[in-house]
């Protein structure tokens, strides 16, 4: 059985880093692929009241519970089938129901810190960076923290002042340097996004 392909795909909040995903997700939908967000990864927090919880830091690698990530990431390169939790962004914590997800020949990893850890860096065959600029992902994250997950301005912006725009300059940015394609514009760059399928297409076929 031939090694399945990792793909990492990151970038900061707004990016279009899903976007980049979802459009390789779709060319590849006649093969085996299955993609997975680091999103599903933050910690249980059930132990805190919703209080704490909203005080976390979830743009900090320490909100995430990577180890189980990479224990996952494993099991599919392995071949086998991995039950992922499912967060719950209104209650800010875990639900207590998993869903499965079954081996696959390409496996789309996504999220904000992939390239952060080094761990996460070893496991992936590609390592993607979608950079965008900071004054279109702020309002991208607007758009969706209010439609998505019914936040306020105020909030949104708050917390991108005090939190998500240090963390980007502090985690993300600098994890750039460890990306083998950068993409700028995010899903709207066709070209990098046709380039990068064409590859895939090739390592499929290198059978």
């Amino acid at each position: 059985m031939k090694k399945p392909l990792l793909i990492g795909i990151t970038g900061g909040t707004g990016s279009g880093k899903t976007t980049v995903a979802k459009a390789l997700h779709e060319a590849f939908k006649n093969n085996s692929v299955t993609m997975i967000m680091q999103d599903y990864y933050y910690k249980d927090q059930g132990h805190l009241s919703f209080e704490e919880r909203l005080s976390t830091n979830y743009d900090h690698p320490n909100a995430f519970d990577t180890e189980l990530m990479i224990e996952h990431l494993k099991s599919l390169l392995k071949g086998d089938s991995i039950r992922v939790p499912i967060y719950d962004f209104t209650m800010y914590t875990r639900k207590k129901e998993t869903v499965l997800i079954e081996p696959a020949d390409i496996i789309i990893l996504e999220g904000i810190l992939l390239l952060e850890n080094e761990k996460i860096r070893e496991l992936l065959d590609m390592k993607i960076y979608v950079d965008t600029d900071a004054d279109i992902r702020i309002l991208r994250r607007l758009m969706r923290d209010m439609k998505e997950r019914g936040r306020s301005v105020d909030s949104v912006v708050n917390q991108y002042l005090d939190v998500v725009r240090p963390m980007h300059l502090q985690f993300i940015e600098p994890s750039k340097k460890y990306a083998d394609i950068i993409i700028p514009e995010g899903g709207k760059n066709k070209v990098a996004i046709d380039i990068i399928i064409g590859s895939i297409k090739q390592y499929l076929r290198n059978d």
